[in-house]
């Protein structure tokens, strides 16, 4: 307004007014019309998207109107006056190139009407009929219609969101993340390789000989191998010796070797061969460092790659968890099982972000994998309302585990509505914005539940934490979740036929018995191992024996300490809700029906201020059964709070001294 009424300026507002001087300063009263008309332009070109094929077939439009308003209506153009003559499989047909008319029957008359008379009227030929001559099908032009699929709607609409955004990014969220660097990890080696001691090869070769030279038994071969703690002898006995006299030789030739460890693998799987492994008589440590830093853990191809350590022949061994699917682990105590659950954790904390794996951990010894409560929202798992993501409460493992079967029923429902087979499958199609979040899909992690001491979970739970650990195993691996238990005691009160069934990838370090070892391998080996690390492998197929790498507690605390300072999740990953069967009960038990610990058992709760069944368990030494029947009674009499999910009840009484005065009011009442 201040520009087409001067005398009032300010009616375009302070802004347009300071706009319109500075414009009328610097071009002139034309140039500001000038910029005004080009403005205008570009708006009317943004507010109704012209485009210049739009333009150019607006005037396209124009000209052909202007054309055909020059041209007769009523002189019938060449095309309508055309005939077009026809010949199938010898049949003559003839039609009349017109403004089409539904016909009145398919019989072959044709009616042909005669043109109406103009001013300067022209003759039209009778149409003549002509009989094509039949042409071979090599002359004949097939126009072929492409064939639609029926997802090409869908799937062009992800492309153009792909082309225009790019694909879905899980670890946006956490995009500046940063992996731990490996100097966290210590070098043990310092550099150094294996030391080849030829005395000590030329003495192990000269004894193993002689002892089965005594028995009659005569090589024709002997290669070594030497690893970081064990040499492999390779022999290749002469014809016609028989291999079970040599496997019986077991501990004759461990006797004249004067070493533990021995052990004999007769034959080699895919060689012609006898190994006979024997104990290095100065071992060296695998450090993580080393076999993190190998170019087979950098560059593999894998979901979740996991670096055990190194083989005898000295190369590094990596597996895929996704594809074990499931890792059972035993072993005696202080042989290396924690070392081992260290290892695994590593590696994946190595090699997958935040965004792409979640760890259920679950530590009845308490202080086993505390340290990784630092990285809680950058990896751990757990259950709503829950305290602490590691588990160390054996009663609330139940419920962690059945709403692990609640996440992986949900997860084959969203798997089967997007009609994908697998977690990767699915993640991919969803990665190519072809699932719609909308519609309930989401990005899913991996779920890796690790589970430190599993005899204990069977002494205290048995069947409750055996069945839905069996479900999990038997179902879960097609959607991401992941098992690794671990226990010192591999008896089959243990692990039952149900377990070892769905556990095909198997670790054993050091046990003590040779039954123990068939239990876990379904083979001797494992009490033949030297323990610090020596551990066995079998994936269903054959067994390697490995040196697992060796991660202290600091260089895992560094880890942890790295990975917790940075950005992270508001909250760890909630899994779904479960309720127990344990939920408080509204009936009314009668004080003579009332169990003989239970004044006791209240005494014990109103002391800690928590009410839950595990800690009568511990204070009392009482079963799980009678301690939750106890739990029922206190919350019937009102000393606890009703069942809230895996949260401790609440202890409604304060001290001793009102519980004192509750019971005996309770006591006059009755």
């Amino acid at each position: 307004m201040g520009f087409f009424h001067a005398s009032n300026p300010l009616l375009g507002g302070k802004v347009g007014m300071e706009l319109n001087d500075f414009l009328q300063d610097y071009i002139g009263l034309l140039g500001t019309i000038v910029v005004m008309i080009i403005l205008a332009i570009i708006y009317m070109v943004l507010r109704l998207n012209i485009t210049p094929e739009k333009v150019s077939a607006y005037f396209a439009k124009k000209a052909t109107e202007v054309k055909d308003s020059f041209e007769p209506d009523l002189i019938p153009s060449d095309e309508e006056q055309d005939w077009e003559k026809s010949t199938i499989e010898g049949q003559t047909v003839v039609e009349e190139v017109t403004t089409p008319t539904p016909p009145e029957s398919d019989k072959m008359e044709i009616t042909i009407s005669e043109p109406e008379i103009i001013p300067e009227p022209e003759v039209i030929p009778e149409p003549v009929l002509k009989t094509i001559p039949k042409q071979d099908d090599g002359d004949v032009d097939v126009e072929i219609n492409a064939v639609i699929d029926e997802d090409e709607d869908i799937n062009s609409k992800a492309e153009k969101i792909v082309e225009d955004f790019g694909e879905f990014d899980p670890t946006l969220e956490l995009s500046n993340f940063k992996f731990p660097p490996l100097e966290l990890l210590k070098d043990y080696s310092q550099g150094k390789t294996i030391t080849i001691n030829e005395e000590e090869l030329q003495a192990n070769k000269l004894k193993i000989v002689e002892t089965l030279n005594n028995y009659k038994i005569g090589i024709a071969k002997i290669t070594a191998t030497i690893g970081p703690t064990v040499t492999l002898y390779e022999i290749v006995p002469e014809a016609g010796v028989r291999i079970s006299k040599i496997k019986n030789l077991e501990d004759d030739i461990a006797l004249s070797l004067a070493a533990l460890g021995i052990r004999i693998i007769a034959p080699i799987p895919g060689k012609g061969t006898i190994g006979i492994e024997v104990p290095n008589q100065n071992p060296s440590i695998v450090s993580m460092r080393s076999v993190i830093a190998s170019p087979k853990f950098q560059k593999a191809e894998m979901e979740l790659p996991i670096a055990f350590g190194k083989t005898i022949s000295n190369e590094t061994f990596v597996v895929d968890l996704a594809k074990m699917p499931h890792l059972l682990m035993a072993g005696a105590t202080g042989q290396g099982k924690s070392v081992g659950l260290n290892a695994v954790l590593t590696s994946l904390l190595y090699s997958k972000h935040p965004a792409e794996v979640k760890f259920v951990l679950v530590d009845p010894k308490k202080v086993e994998l505390t340290l990784f409560n630092k990285i809680e929202r950058h990896y751990l798992a757990k259950l709503p309302d829950s305290g602490e993501a590691i588990i160390t409460d054996n009663s609330l493992v139940i419920n962690t585990l059945n709403s692990l079967c609640i996440e992986m029923d949900q997860r084959y429902d969203i798997l089967k509505e997007a009609m994908c087979r697998n977690i990767k499958e699915y993640n991919a199609k969803f990665k190519a914005r072809k699932l719609n979040p909308a519609n309930g899909h989401k990005f899913l992690p991996y779920i890796v539940l690790v589970v430190d001491e599993f005899a204990d979970l069977i002494m205290t739970a048995g069947k409750e934490v055996e069945t839905p650990i069996a479900r999990l195993a038997q179902l879960a691996r097609a959607i991401g979740i992941h098992l690794i238990i671990a226990t010192q005691r591999p008896s089959v009160n243990v692990i039952t036929g149900m377990i070892k069934a769905n556990f095909p990838a198997r670790v054993s370090f050091r046990v003590q018995q040779k039954v123990d070892s068939r239990t876990i391998l379904d083979s001797g080996g494992a009490d033949q191992l030297i323990g610090r690390g020596d551990m066995l492998y079998t994936s269903g197929n054959e067994i390697i024996r490995i040196q697992c790498a060796f991660v202290d507690t600091p260089e895992v605390e560094k880890i942890t300490d790295f990975i917790g300072s940075q950005k992270a999740y508001p909250d760890a990953y909630l899994l779904p809700e479960y309720v127990g069967e344990e939920g408080g009960t509204s009936l009314d038990i009668s004080i003579d029906e009332r169990d003989s610990k239970f004044r006791e058992a209240a005494e014990v709760l109103v002391i800690a201020q928590q009410g839950s069944a595990s800690l009568l368990q511990r204070k009392l030494k009482l079963g799980y059964n009678r301690a939750g029947r106890i739990i029922d009674q206190l919350e019937a009499a009102g000393i606890v709070g009703g069942f809230e999910g895996s949260k401790a009840r609440q202890v409604l009484i304060p001290d001793l001294a009102s519980l004192e005065v509750f019971l005996n009011e309770e006591k006059n009442k009755g």
